[in-house]
């Protein structure tokens, strides 16, 4: 068989549960293809916008707000990640991919440990239960995003089947939102690293190549005086 040993091993995407008290992984989920595509969305939070989604602004103040941010962009990703059995041979046979689908799922689920504790209290009749809170999750795209996030959607769609019913194969839907500084709590592990993903998006667009005006068919002058 020819090799080729110079060939670089392709790194893969996942997300990792990290606890956000230590900062030590938790679990490490590593998708096992790489999406084909990816869908971002980014939607500046202007203190201008009306508050109508059209981000117009209709009152006499909104004009001294129009170029203020209120903080950082909120963004999305979504991408479809595929599961099958048939190219993994170290999966156990009884389960399927019943074991991966379960791992992702409990992203978006309390612990039964978590819901028992909950119900103790209302037993005990407390007032007032805060929500259950789940381990920071980061999601990774290489070694340059690197993001906290919280998954808004998970679609499973279940193709193929092994005799007991068990699936083999398997297309995610995955929706996440990236969680900001207005997301989190101040000195909240997350926070930090959401500030170090904004740092390394700085430091690229300071290494991207700028143009000249004269590639718009613009002078300094133009932009001076307003003229087109």
């Amino acid at each position: 068989m020819t090799r080729y040993p110079d060939i670089p091993k392709p790194i893969r995407s996942g997300l990792v549960v990290v606890d956000p008290d230590h900062g030590t992984p938790q679990r490490v989920i590593v998708l096992q293809f790489n999406p084909d595509t990816l869908e971002r969305s980014i939607a500046p939070q202007s203190a201008g916008d009306s508050g109508d989604g059209g981000g117009g602004g209709t009152g006499s103040g909104d004009r001294n707000e129009a170029l203020r941010l209120k903080g950082p962009a909120q963004e999305t990703w979504k991408f479809t990640a595929e599961i099958d059995a048939t190219d993994q041979l170290e999966i156990a046979a009884p389960d399927g991919i019943h074991p991966q689908l379960a791992v992702l799922e409990m992203l978006v689920q309390p612990t039964t440990a978590q819901l028992r504790a909950a119900s103790r209290l209302t037993q005990k009749g407390s007032i007032e239960i805060s929500p259950i809170e789940m381990p920071l999750t980061l999601f990774t795209w290489g070694s340059k995003r690197v993001m906290p996030v919280r998954l808004t959607e998970l679609s499973v769609n279940e193709s193929a089947f092994d005799v007991n019913l068990n699936p083999i194969r398997a297309a995610l839907s995955i929706g996440m939102k990236i969680l900001t500084v207005s997301d989190l709590p101040a000195g909240h592990r997350g926070a930090d690293l959401y500030m170090a993903h904004l740092a390394q998006k700085e430091r690229l667009a300071a290494a991207a190549r700028g143009g000249g005006l004269g590639a718009l068919g613009l002078g300094g002058a133009d932009l001076v005086s307003g003229r087109g």
